[in-house]
């Protein structure tokens, strides 16, 4: 006989008044109600309050729904970080559907793929990518309405659109009615991984994930409606790791940027009271190794969030010493960025420089809003000790994952093997319940029968200084097997000999595990500003 239900669950059920969707579409109604008046988006000569956000939220949502976008269809969106991408974040799924924000450096047939295998019905483009626009359209049989943006901040392309976006927005109602997610795990956005290998994997992201990890986003950055968070970080790389939500959330102020250029940030955040920001380690980079003349001075410190690759400990210090403080973060596109977080202890702050830095470029404990976030065996799923040596593969399990790669069970079954999403980041536990990558599953060099560690030599490069940006991967050996192969960028001004970098490699590390090949030159990256270690790995067995 079935158990009779227990006395909390009889004749008590869900009903409209005790349970909704969650939904990062609530935190624009709120803040539009609550703060109607206060600034919420600052573009050039632009300002808006939360009030016309909304209303402009709102127009797009009927402009859309009036050209047939409703439930389940893919409006994709091609623009530097300007409000039209950011208002895409509430407009698009207003009308249940899902936004598809594209990388602006992807070439025209890496867009036609992801246009064609999202389905996007509509295209929302900033002029300034007209050309690749137009030679992805080419490639498909079946082209989406494309509405062109045409910013004033913006200059170069043309209008090819069959509507421009302000026009667009003009004769759509400004209290258009959302449509509210039925179900929390419905889709509410769509982002495609790099694709170092093949096709790129369109990563779905539901409902309840955004609203969760902007909430988990929120609190570990601390903000509030004092916030004024500059757009530094890509939109569209995991929808800016949910800060399209989460500044929307405190109320604060969205400070938008088409560039990534010291000249601009630094006036920035000196006339904008900037008090937040997000960027890959090679923005810490730009912005340490400015010219003095762009490098203006604020009272305010800025709270600067980096995820990707552990920051130097040189380039934390560095930071410090300008006015930001750096708060590390990891993740992927599959857990909507941000998973895990450096969280601060008080007895760091009486450690020096040097040992305070690398506590704060571990990848920490799990954000509030994760289940879990683990070192495990990665053949036997089996969790290792927190001792700090045992290598083990990160897993993540939780509301902030994925629903799954679009079209592709077979990948999906594969990242989620064993009831864990596996990462492919190796890492080890450490005694104090904080995590520590050690290398991606692909990029530690076996030499010798050695394991090594390629961001442990990567740490020891930056350091020197005549290092501005460091990459080392595997090289073939007949000796060895594999030996690290560094790849490296100067300072401007700066000269030096691989047998230079080498020694100092082998002063401060193990002698075996300094490079045993040093290549100069500037270094290949993604949009997001992660250096592209597969075309180093290639180039480096073309030197043997």
């Amino acid at each position: 006989m079935p158990a009779e239900p227990s006395i909390f669950d009889r004749d008590l059920d869900r009903n409209a008044a005790n349970s909704a969707a969650l939904t990062p579409l609530g935190f624009l109604r709120r803040a539009a109600a609550v703060y109607p008046d206060k600034l919420a988006v600052v573009h050039g000569a632009s300002r808006f309050s939360y009030r016309r956000m909304e209303e402009r939220c709102r127009r797009l949502a009927g402009a859309l729904a009036a050209r047939g976008v409703g439930k389940g269809d893919t409006v994709a969106a091609l623009a530097p970080n300007i409000p039209p991408l950011l208002e895409a974040h509430y407009g698009v799924p207003m009308t249940g559907g899902v936004l598809n924000a594209l990388n602006t450096r992807l070439d025209a047939a890496t867009i036609a793929f992801i246009l064609e295998h999202g389905g996007a019905k509509v295209l929302i483009a900033d002029r300034e990518f007209s050309e690749v626009v137009e030679a992805a359209l080419a490639r498909l049989e079946r082209k989406p309405l494309v509405i062109d943006i045409d910013d004033p901040e913006g200059e170069g392309g043309s209008l090819r659109g069959e509507s421009e976006y302000e026009a667009f927005l003009a004769g759509a109602d400004p209290a258009f009615p959302p449509v509210l997610p039925e179900d929390e795990w419905d889709a509410i956005c769509l982002n495609y991984t790099s694709g170092t290998t093949g096709n790129p994997k369109g990563v779905v992201y539901h409902h309840r994930g955004a609203y969760l990890n902007a909430i988990g986003n929120l609190v570990a950055f601390g903000l509030t409606p004092k916030a004024v968070y500059l757009w530094t970080l890509p939109m569209f790389h995991c929808n800016g790791w949910t800060y399209t939500w989460a500044v929307t959330a405190a109320a604060g102020t969205h400070v938008c940027l088409r560039r990534v250029d010291p000249a601009l940030i630094y006036p920035l955040i000196r006339d904008e009271g900037v008090t937040h920001m997000c960027g890959a380690p090679i923005v810490l980079n730009m912005l340490i190794h400015a010219p003095d003349e762009v490098k203006l001075a604020f009272e305010q410190t800025v709270e600067i969030v980096t995820g990707g690759a552990a920051p130097p400990g040189a380039v934390i210090e560095a930071m410090e010493a300008q006015g930001f403080r750096v708060i590390h973060m990891y993740g992927l596109t599959e857990c909507y960025g941000p998973a895990t977080l450096c969280a601060w202890q008080d007895d760091w702050g009486g450690l020096d420089l040097q040992a305070r830095s690398a506590r704060m470029a571990r990848q920490g404990v799990s954000l509030l809003t994760l289940e879990q976030a683990t070192v495990r065996d990665p053949e036997t799923l089996a969790p290792l000790p927190a001792d700090g040596e045992t290598l083990g593969e990160i897993m993540l399990r939780g509301n902030t994952v994925m629903k799954g790669y679009l079209k592709n069970p077979a990948a999906t079954a594969a990242a989620f093997a064993g009831g864990w999403f596996h990462t492919g980041d190796l890492a080890v536990l450490h005694p104090d319940g904080y995590i520590e990558v050690k290398d991606r599953a692909k990029d530690v060099i076996i030499s010798g029968g050695e394991n090594i560690s390629s961001l442990e030599i990567e740490e020891i490069l930056y350091r020197h200084p005549k290092v501005l940006e460091a990459a080392v991967v595997a090289r073939p050996d007949e000796t060895w097997g594999e030996s690290p192969c560094a790849f490296v960028t100067l300072k401007d001004g700066q000269e030096a000999e691989g047998e230079e970098i080498i020694a100092f490699c082998k002063e401060n590390m193990a002698r075996f595990k300094a490079p045993r090949t040093v290549i100069f030159g500037p270094l290949p990256k993604t949009s997001t500003g992660k250096i592209q270690k597969f075309l180093l790995r290639d180039k480096a067995k073309g030197l043997s």
